[in-house]
């Protein structure tokens, strides 16, 4: 065969080669390293701006959804409270009550974060129309005789209550339901591990053919309330353990009269001394250097407008019924929360306030640096991806030249092969004629 018709098969192959395989193969991987940078660039620009107004719409969008879960949560109590006054009044009947009302919760014991199942109340009790103790079951077990008291007089109680009073004043059907009542557990004890155990009180009047016979009463753990605000961080779409309140990013609870019944921060919930006395507020009255030195932290929104006047007004919205969103300062850092009443009316929880409000927060300062952090890391691992696609093109493009200098070579080879072997010996023949002019 001439070698100018070699060279011609070899340009032919290698040019078909090179238009299906090697240019198609490049088009592919720019797109692909295109597609990284741009996913890249929107990742990074999502981050920056996580705390846009959209981003805020939906903090205080999931802020109203757990708010109406709380509320939710406290109506089906209601509803238990109901059940409990038409259940035969018989220990037996009261401890399977308790007991079938069990329910997770994340706690830490031990130094090891666990999951238990622990009744939702605590307490379970029917009050003769006295005010004597007739039944209780206390976290699970039958109260014996010498641990009934009479609840008519406060100060026999454990946390010094008067529900058997205020019940008795109620009519049939209507439901006392107290604040969140538990002994208060102070910083120095928080850090030791010592989280606030408390209840909301709950009581109703029974009657018989002669009227008034008594109060069923139950004490609602307010762990299982709190667990609706302590496992959420706002800018997560899982659940936590315990959030952090270093990171200002949290969510938290407030009741009706502006008191934080569930924070991070535990010493931060109102609670009592063990004579029943409250423990107070920081207020603009009360020292706040002396009251950390004790290690008494009871935050009040209604009262700390002395920090930053928006605080107060956040409260004040919440209690009006409204959701909403603002920036405030607090300790020193910029925070965004989001806001959403808890929709739960009775007697001791009217209108428009109900029972609290539910916040979300965001330490706007921290985030954004974190964001930013964030966004670099996200460019960083876009740039190696495009370095790795350009290594990996260029050595595909050298191999791929080799596989085709060698088919090609076996191509010719075959044509070769092919020619009869006398075509072959005149074209050596020609070619040498060709030599020698």
């Amino acid at each position: 065969m001439p070698k100018i018709n070699k060279d011609k098969q070899l340009f032919t192959v290698g040019r078909v080669f090179f238009l299906l395989i090697v240019i198609p193969l490049s088009l592919m991987a720019l797109l692909i390293a295109d597609g990284i940078i741009k996913v890249g660039d929107t990742a990074r620009e999502r981050t920056v701006t996580i705390l846009d107004q959209k981003s805020q719409e939906e903090i205080k969008v999931r802020a109203v959804n757990v708010a109406d879960e709380v509320a939710d949560f406290l109506k089906d109590r209601e509803k238990d409270l109901l059940i409990a006054t038409i259940l035969p009044a018989t220990d037996a009947a009261y401890k399977e009550f308790v007991a079938k009302s069990e329910n997770p919760l994340w706690v830490k014991k031990d130094g090891k974060i666990q999951k238990i199942y622990e009744p939702l109340y605590k307490e379970m009790a029917f009050v003769d129309k006295s005010g004597q103790e007739r039944i209780k079951v206390v976290d699970g077990k039958i109260a014996n005789v010498s641990q009934l008291i009479n609840v008519s007089n406060p100060a026999a109680t454990p946390l010094k209550e008067d529900y058997f009073t205020k019940a008795k004043a109620y009519g049939k059907g209507d439901l006392y339901i107290s604040p969140v009542k538990g002994l208060y557990v102070n910083k120095t004890e928080f850090e030791k591990g010592k989280r606030f155990s408390g209840i909301i009180r709950m009581a109703t009047p029974v009657f018989d053919q002669q009227g008034f016979a008594g109060v069923v009463t139950l004490a609602l753990d307010v762990r299982h309330l709190a667990k609706f605000t302590d496992n959420i961080v706002p800018t997560q779409s899982g659940y936590v353990v315990e959030a952090e309140a270093a990171s200002g990013n949290y969510t938290f609870m407030v009741d009706n009269r502006g008191f934080i019944l569930s924070h991070p921060n535990d010493y931060h919930i109102a609670g009592q001394y063990a004579d029943g006395t409250p423990v107070p507020a920081i207020t603009d009255k009360t020292s706040a250097e002396s009251m950390a030195q004790k290690g008494e932290e009871v935050l009040n929104l209604n009262q700390i407008g002395f920090m930053d006047p928006t605080l107060q007004s956040i409260a004040r919205e919440a209690a009006d019924g409204r959701a909403g969103m603002k920036e405030y300062q607090f300790a020193g850092r910029k925070e965004f929360v989001a806001y959403a009443p808890i929709k739960f009316y009775s007697t001791d929880y009217p209108k428009p306030a109900g029972f609290g409000w539910v916040g979300m927060n965001v330490d706007v300062v921290k985030f954004s640096a974190y964001a930013s952090a964030t966004a670099k890391k996200i460019q960083s691992e876009a740039k190696s991806w495009i370095t790795t696609i350009i290594t990996i093109i260029i050595i595909s493009v050298i191999l791929l030249f080799l596989i085709m200098a060698i088919l090609v070579r076996g191509i010719t080879r075959s044509i070769e092969a092919e020619i009869p072997l006398e075509a072959q010996e005149a074209s050596k023949f020609y070619d040498d004629e060709d030599d020698d002019k």
